[in-house]
């Protein structure tokens, strides 16, 4: 039995998970990422109030400058909703408003053009670094007081709560 499954009293049965004791170093560490998470997501929402945008526009422009990172993601409107949780009305009048503002592009997918492909502009490049930039070298800088491995464990500790997150919400 762990300690927090101990801390539950004898005989008495937990209705979900077992709430960690308020001195449990794992609750504190969620804690400060939901902090750093609401400082996040404000910092987001000053962007969007700058830039005539709404707070959904800029989450839609974070996941497909996500995916234009990586191979092994194609974003489509559906791909897009999914992400965001979003039904596809919704998601084609986020898309309309982002091609609008010339932040987005649409795209035919060249091996099935029935399918179509969504992509960031550079104008959404540019204008995203010149917000976001700046933040993200006081970050990067911050992280040199770190060691290699101290930085691998704080990937693996992302990477496990991003999924326990995605597995919350999937789950609800």
């Amino acid at each position: 039995m762990g300690k927090a499954e101990a801390k539950v009293g004898a005989g008495v049965e937990a209705a979900g998970p077992v709430r960690p004791a308020d001195d449990d170093p794992r609750l504190q560490l969620v804690h400060l990422l939901r902090g750093v998470t609401v400082q996040l997501d404000l910092f987001a929402a000053q962007f969007a109030a700058d830039n005539g945008l709404h707070p959904t526009d800029v989450r839609a422009l974070i996941c497909l400058l996500d995916a234009a990172r990586t191979a092994d993601v194609t974003p489509t409107p559906g791909w897009l909703g999914n992400r965001l949780g979003m039904n596809s009305a919704a998601v084609t009048a986020l898309v309309d408003r982002l091609e609008r503002l010339g932040l987005i592009s649409r795209e035919r997918d060249t091996a099935d053009r029935r399918r179509v492909l969504l992509a960031v502009t550079d104008r959404a490049v540019e204008l995203g670094w010149t917000f976001f930039g700046p933040l993200i070298g006081r970050v990067v800088e911050a992280m040199d007081a770190f060691e290699a491995r101290d930085l691998e464990v704080v990937r693996r500790f992302l990477d496990v709560t991003g999924e326990a997150v995605a597995q919350a919400r999937r789950t609800r």
